[in-house]
């Protein structure tokens, strides 16, 4: 009998080869041209004294560089006060790169003034304001948070769901929902005075010293928020806050707020945040008065003051509801508050002009754009919300029809035999209310 040949058997995967992998896959959306195996494994245990060194050798490396502009030039956007946009930072792109690369090694890279835009406030015959960095600036400070940002959303709340990676606005609402039919009825309803624009700067330099040690990393971050704000000829520099539209504000503003987290997370309350928006659930109505005492105390220590006409604690069951991330919140339902029906109108009245020359089918496939991502955010809502809704747009495309068939006013009663609902969906039509049915049938 002859011998048979031995199979070889498969190399175990090691310990060290597994762990790896598992680290790896936690933080899949790191930028990986910076977050080496090391660095994810010295991440994941945490480093010695809690501080990281010699970061600024990460920020300026060319790799890293290049993935910051590939990330801005996706997210498209304005050019700042110097009028570059990111087309025209792309066509000498390596050079750009090397400059911003070299400029911050030797320390010599001063962030340009940020553009101010004042934008409409949903809703609100209010404005807002937004500062528009330049490309450059807006390449550094996604280079800057990709070494950064890792550092900070490790010991970040579970609760805290705004401009964190993998995490979303539907997130949030879902914790509140499943809150709510827990029996946390009673809601901390609060709201941040202009909390962008009063955060300290000082405080909140303060609190990155906590993680980052690198004092190159530190000046640029002070640099950033130092920067000049420019208005028409006027410029002049904040005294406090993050600059509105800067692409490392969302996660300073989280670091700033982090410790409020852990507070009422320690405490006991069921606190969910997005940004500077936050309610907290509590089963009774003392326990949700305490929470708000307690908020009010920390915002005093910590510069910060609550809005008292916007902060409120509530009852989710009576008829006032609250509001949270544009869903209006009472006795059991959810549907979207005044405000966000308000918005989508306004959009979707710029786009059913009676006087808009163009066809119905163009019409109808751009208010289709609009429709779907709507309800892409508000499919949650009680059923009730999406049949008005469809009823005023199909009003609004009959009253363009009744204009081109020589007719003067909005659409009346014989218009809608001319052109009935089943006119519109043979047109393709999005249907909010048939959209609505489809899901709850396939959940």
């Amino acid at each position: 009998m002859t011998d048979q040949p031995k199979q070889e058997q498969p190399e175990a995967v090691s310990e060290t080869a597994r762990r790896a992998g598992e680290i790896r896959s936690r933080w899949d959306w790191v930028e990986e041209s910076v977050w080496t195996e090391r660095m994810l494994e010295a991440l994941d245990q945490g480093v010695k004294g809690g501080r990281w060194y010699s970061l600024m050798d990460k920020v300026v490396r060319e790799a890293n560089l290049h993935a910051a502009f590939r990330k801005v030039k996706a997210r498209k956007g304005a050019p700042g006060v110097d009028h570059v946009t990111v087309k025209q930072f792309e066509t000498h792109l390596d050079e750009n790169v090397e400059k911003i690369g070299s400029q911050l090694k030797d320390g010599t890279y001063r962030p340009q003034a940020n553009r101010r835009q004042w934008i409409d406030k949903p809703g609100s015959r209010e404005k807002r304001p937004l500062g528009i960095p330049t490309v450059r600036d807006r390449v550094t400070q996604t280079a800057l948070k990709h070494v950064t940002e890792p550092i900070f959303e490790r010991d970040f709340a579970e609760h805290s769901y705004g401009f964190r990676p993998q995490r979303g606005c539907q997130d949030a609402l879902r914790r509140v929902q499943q809150l709510l039919e827990r029996g946390y009825v009673w809601v901390v309803d609060a709201d941040i005075r202009s909390y962008y624009d009063r955060i300290p700067k000082a405080g909140l330099l303060k609190r990155v010293e906590e993680k980052v040690a690198d004092s190159r990393v530190l000046r640029l971050l002070s640099d950033f928020l130092d920067q000049e704000i420019m208005e028409g000829l006027k410029h002049w520099t904040p005294e406090e806050g993050t600059p509105q539209g800067a692409v490392i504000s969302p996660l300073l503003s989280n670091i700033y707020l982090n410790p409020l987290d852990h507070l009422m997370a320690e405490a006991g309350y069921e606190m969910t945040r997005y940004a500077d928006d936050f309610v907290i659930q509590c089963q009774t109505e003392e326990q949700a008065r305490e929470a708000l005492a307690k908020v009010q105390h920390w915002m005093a220590e910590n510069q910060l003051e609550l809005h008292p006409d916007k902060t409120r604690v509530v009852d989710a069951r009576e008829a006032a509801g609250f509001d949270f991330l544009g869903y209006h919140f009472e006795r059991g339902y959810r549907w979207p508050r005044k405000k966000s029906l308000q918005k989508v109108k306004e959009t979707l009245r710029c786009k059913t002009k009676r006087s808009r020359g163009v066809s119905l089918d163009v019409i109808i496939a751009d208010v289709n754009r609009t429709l779907r991502g709507w309800f892409e955010y508000f499919q949650h809502s009680h059923w009730t919300t999406f049949q008005p809704l469809d009823g005023w747009v199909r009003e609004r495309l009959r009253s363009i029809l009744r204009k081109r068939h020589k007719r003067t006013g909005r659409a009346t009663g014989k218009d809608h035999l001319r052109w009935p609902n089943v006119y519109f969906t043979k047109q393709g039509l999005f249907s909010l209310e048939l959209a609505h049915a489809q899901a709850r049938q396939s959940s």
